[in-house]
């Protein structure tokens, strides 16, 4: 009975044991082999539990008043900072007052100087944008630094220009206006096309350009001189190498006048596109365009050297009473001579068949002309047609904010009218000049068979 009381209990304290009442310890322990080794055990357990119950009781203690101290702290700190700023919210309507009247004080006694420092704020301004674009600043590189700090200055409400200040602002608006009429030469540092800085002379002609070496050069970041990638005609790089030789006298130079604003003149100039750029735009219609023109050109300068050799022949012929085979005339002539005794109707056909006969040799290429005058304007239609087509795809895809790339597009599709034209224009003109000389030979070959044959009716 004692052994299963003992088995009862020990099940007992695992049970306790699982549900956190017993402490791990006296599980962990051999088994007890008496239940009054098991009492034992028990005890001891509770005993321990109970002194680890009480310390954790004292530390919940401590650490409450601990919290309590924090929250006294907390709440003392609140009221201090809301009398600090209470005490801080006054000062401030003191100090504001009192900035009013400095302000009120400091208008009083700048008087009519305030509408003076007005122009001032506004002239410097006007300067600073000025020689940020100003090709002088090439040769004084960082005026602009002082105007900054000045404008800084003038913005800040609280400070005034000096009369050193003042007086330098004076300076520079001077210097600006004489540098702006004068030409001279000095040694900067020029960056070229491949980004080689090389320090070179530099001839500075007033505030319209810069040229080094006969090339022309650009301002850029306000005082930074580059050699522009695509230069003007060779006609004004020699004479910006004339200007930079010369000594004295007068030398003959090519002056941007949009200098002052930039030069987009001379930009403009360099960066439109040559002949052979825009014919290179007009891509494959354009090419073929230049194709069917140049056939045509070759084709009326072909028969117009034959019918010229043709026509000379013709007039020989004329001029000779024995009938040459080396000339239609000859040939119509010697038809005649072959039916002297026909009768007059026969003698007519024989003529005309001899005619139909050389009209062929003679307006050999003028339809081919005709109709590549009449097909290169429409050839350049269809170029601009579908270059229009590529354009206006490239605006639905990118949009419509650069007008700058619209009108590129616009103009590259333009090309291929223009080259149309200029292919048709010319080839009319020698379709005409042809045609003339054909219907001038034409002409003398129907007026001699028709003397022929009158006179052949005469005799009957």
């Amino acid at each position: 009975m004692r052994t299963s009381i003992a088995k009862r209990v020990l099940s007992l304290t695992a049970v306790f044991a699982a549900a956190g009442l017993v402490s791990a310890s006296v599980v962990a322990q051999e088994k007890a082999q008496s239940l009054d080794q098991l009492l034992q055990m028990v005890r001891s357990s509770k005993v321990a539990e109970s002194k680890e119950h009480r310390q954790r009781e004292a530390q919940f203690r401590r650490q409450k008043a601990n919290q309590q101290t924090l929250l006294t702290q907390a709440k003392n700190t609140r009221a201090s900072e809301e009398a600090r700023s209470a005490q801080l919210e006054e000062k401030y309507k003191e100090q504001e007052l009192l900035v009013q009247q400095k302000r009120q004080q400091l208008d009083e006694r700048m008087g009519s100087l305030k509408e003076l420092f007005g122009h001032l704020t506004s002239t410097t301004g006007d300067l600073r944008a000025t020689l940020s674009t100003s090709l002088v600043s090439a040769q004084y590189p960082g005026r602009t630094e002082f105007l900054d700090q000045l404008i800084s200055k003038m913005d800040s409400a609280t400070k005034l220009p000096t009369i050193e200040e003042i007086e330098r602002l004076w300076y520079e608006l001077q210097r600006e206006t004489v540098e702006s009429g004068r030409v001279v030469k000095f040694t900067g540092t020029v960056i070229k096309p491949d980004g080689e800085q090389v320090e070179q002379e530099v001839v500075r002609v007033g505030n319209f350009n810069l040229v080094s070496n006969g090339k022309y050069l650009e301002l850029i970041d306000g005082s930074k001189m580059a050699e522009l990638v695509r230069q003007p005609s060779s006609k004004f790089q020699s004479e910006a190498a004339n200007l930079q030789s010369a000594t004295s006298g007068f030398t003959a130079f090519g002056v941007d006048p949009t200098g002052p604003t930039g030069g987009s003149y001379l930009k403009a100039m360099i960066n439109s596109p040559s002949m052979v750029e825009r014919w290179h735009q007009g891509d494959i219609v354009g090419y073929i365009i230049t194709a069917v023109g140049a056939f045509a050109m070759l084709l009326a300068i072909w028969r117009l050297i034959v019918l010229s050799g043709m026509s000379a022949r013709v007039s020989a012929q004329l001029r000779s009473s024995t009938p040459n085979t080396n000339n239609p005339l000859g040939r119509v002539l010697a038809v005649a001579e072959e039916n002297r005794g026909v009768d007059g109707e026969t003698l007519e056909l024989k003529m005309e068949e001899a005619v139909l006969k050389e009209r062929p040799a003679i307006e050999s290429g003028l339809n081919l002309l005709k109709i590549i005058a009449m097909v290169a304007p429409l050839l350049g239609l269809l170029g601009t047609v579908t270059g229009m087509i590529v354009t206006f795809q490239a605006i639905t895809i990118f949009g419509a904010g650069d007008p700058k790339a619209m009108a590129g597009g616009i103009s590259s599709a333009l090309v291929t009218t223009v080259l149309g034209l200029c292919v048709a224009i010319p080839t009319v003109l020698m379709h005409t000049i042809v045609n003339g000389r054909a219907k001038r030979i034409l002409h003398i070959l129907e007026e001699q068979s028709t003397g022929i044959v009158a006179e052949n009716a005469e005799r009957k």
